[in-house]
């Protein structure tokens, strides 16, 4: 039965309707004589009728085609529809009267009328018995979601009436906050409170939650969407009309709000200048390419025109998307630039080695480094290993292949560390800086490093996090009041590179003026308001989104700092400046690599942080357990 419903047609299915209607009008004429007594017997009235009814099944056919009432599909006739059906009565009325006088029938008006008013009552129930036949056959011929629909005002009312006849989905009922609709029907419905929604879903075995509340700011609506699917269950959002069609902007909360526009300052914004000619028309190689650093460095360094750009890359992902990326630029640009993406690791001193050599390398950026704290926390010996010897491997392998300039992309965290990621990151620095300090006299690779802040935007950086909370619903989660940061942009960053590698002379420590460090809880404050909703606390208890104090993870500071020392100097640039800081001797940072190394291969975690201990500045212990969130 169901397959043949489906295999129906829109002309089939007219046929039916016009045949349903061709049927009803001579029981329509044996009511109306039955319920009017005009004497002359049974013989006289069947004769008047077998009289009239070709032609009213011809009427009734021609202007149920003209009016279009036989093209509505039983699912979709409503109001509007039983209008049309009271219009097809009417004019049924009239041709009645017609054929009657033109046949000499002499019938009274009252006849007519009733006869009108029957096939009006038998149209509009023959079309309610048929859906309910149709409905039951794909009720009991297919498996149907059931539904519940969240909130029983107009969206969630206008959302029964839609899905009536749909072929798979069944309304079962509607749960709201409205205690006033508690206990009544809508849309023929049962209303429950929310707080029994669990115990709704189970008695009705509901598939499928529709959240028909689209007043709610949309945190909220992602609040109740999850403790929804805590509970098993398939959640949807439904739109209000007025968003269906536009009237309201809801545009910039769906889109994510610029990370620069919590920047706090006015960005640094001002061109490359001469610092191009350092790699204009030479082999530049980029390690973590792919990285939120790496890629933009890739992306403002094809700009300068060098004549190969080299893409050092750990993730395949990674690679494959700033390769994509590069490759269309250069093409739509016609750029002469040769794009070389490489598969590999910075602690491959082979791979390294050959890859210098090979290409004649003039210009490293390396910017390959694990730097997530918390991460970086739970695996001290792996984050060491990359940031640590990975930096020393590159360096020396530079070095020996004659590479001009060297750079590497450091941290403010690497200042005083309190975490192993920022101590891996110092050691890295005095790896640069006994490198330079050894080839100071030889005219060799020059070599240097640039030191900033937290980049907005960034992979792991706290703006991106905190979006991503906004959107689940919240709430925004800061370690504590207290904690301040600084704060640029990646385009800042990079810019800061590429002008300091070119101005470097060697060992120079480079910073930018990032103005005054923004307080993290302000931020999240920011996030939340700049989304268009309201920061639920204690003088706002009916706010959209709540931010959730952690407490300080291990390692983390309430606040950085850019320098060990406070001297710095100014450079041709009015925003960069730079530092001249001690480091270690050429035996200590061996012996401190030597001491590295052998923990790592006693896979000593206490062990490698003693190393760093001893000869990292600041440097203090946590517990090498560490909860990564």
């Amino acid at each position: 039965m169901l397959n043949w419903i489906k295999s129906l047609n829109k002309a089939q299915k007219r046929n039916i309707m016009l045949a349903i209607d061709a049927l009803l009008v001579p029981f329509a004429m044996l009511f109306a004589f039955a319920a009017l007594d005009m004497g002359g017997g049974i013989w006289e009235n069947f004769r008047s009728i077998m009289l009239l009814l070709p032609y009213m099944i011809m009427a009734a056919i021609g202007i149920s085609i003209w009016i279009g009432i036989a093209d509505i599909q039983v699912s979709a006739y409503e109001a509007a529809s039983v209008g049309l059906t009271a219009v097809h009565a009417i004019f049924l009325i009239i041709a009645s009267m017609v054929v009657s006088d033109i046949a000499g029938l002499q019938l009274p008006m009252g006849l007519h009328m009733i006869f009108g008013v029957a096939f009006f009552c038998f149209a509009v129930a023959s079309r309610a018995i048929l859906l309910q036949i149709v409905l039951g056959v794909y009720r009991y011929a297919s498996d149907r979601t059931r539904v519940l629909i969240y909130g029983a005002g107009t969206t969630g009312s206008q959302m029964v009436s839609a899905l009536r006849g749909h072929e798979t989905i069944q309304p079962v009922a509607f749960v709201d906050d409205n205690k006033g609709l508690h206990g009544l029907r809508v849309q023929r419905l049962p209303v429950f409170p929310t707080v029994n929604i669990a115990k709704v879903v189970d008695e009705n075995q509901i598939d499928r939650v529709l959240l028909a509340v689209p007043s709610l700011s949309r945190p909220k609506q992602a609040q109740i969407a999850r403790r929804l699917e805590k509970m098993g269950l398939e959640v949807q959002t439904l739109p209000s009309f007025s968003q269906l069609i536009g009237e309201e902007a809801l545009v910039d909360k769906l889109t994510p709000v610029s990370a620069r526009s919590f920047l706090g300052r006015e960005e640094v914004d001002h061109v490359l200048g001469e610092a191009r000619n350092s790699y204009q028309g030479k082999v530049v190689l980029i390690s973590g390419a792919g990285g939120s650093i790496g890629s933009e460095l890739c992306r403002q360094v094809i700009d300068c025109r060098p004549s190969k750009l080299i893409l050092f890359e750990l993730s395949e992902l990674a690679l494959y998307e700033i390769d994509m990326e590069l490759r269309s630029v250069i093409e739509h640009e016609a750029m002469e630039i040769e794009l070389i993406p490489v598969l590999g690791s910075v602690t491959d001193s082979r791979q390294v080695r050959k890859l210098l050599a090979t290409h004649e390398v003039k210009v490293v950026l390396h910017a390959a480094a694990y730097k997530h704290v918390p991460l970086v926390e739970a695996n001290p010996l792996t984050g060491l290993v990359n940031n640590v010897f990975g930096t020393q491997t590159l360096a020396e392998q530079a070095a020996k292949a004659g590479v001009e300039r060297f750079m590497l992309i450091s941290s403010d965290k690497a200042v005083r560390p309190t975490n192993v990621m920022g101590a891996s990151k110092r050691l890295a620095e005095l790896v640069i800086q006994d490198m330079a300090y050894r080839l100071e006299d030889n005219s060799g690779t020059i070599f240097s490093m640039v030191r900033f802040g937290n980049v907005l935007g960034s992979s792991g950086s706290v703006v991106p996090l905190f979006q991503e909370q906004l959107r689940r619903g919240g709430p925004l989660t800061v370690t504590d009041k207290g904690v301040e940061r600084y704060f640029m942009t990646v385009q800042e960053a990079v810019k800061l590179v590429l002008q300091a590698c070119a101005i470097s002379k060697g060992a120079e420590v480079f910073v930018l003026d990032m103005g005054e460090p923004v307080p993290i809880f302000q931020l999240a404050r920011q996030v939340i308001e700049s989304a268009g909703y309201d920061v639920r606390d204690a003088d706002n208890p009916e706010g959209d989104i709540e931010i959730e104090i952690t407490g300080l993870r291990p390692g983390e500071k309430m606040s950085e700092e850019l320098t060990i020392s406070s001297d710095l100097l100014g450079t041709v640039y009015p925003k960069i400046f730079m530092t001249h800081e001690n480091g270690l001797s050429q035996i200590e940072i061996a012996t401190a690599l030597r001491s590295l190394r052998e923990a790592f291969v006693a896979s000593d975690e206490e062990m490698a942080r003693e190393v760093v201990r001893r000869w990292v500045e600041g440097f203090q212990s946590f517990a090498p357990k560490v909860e990564v969130s």
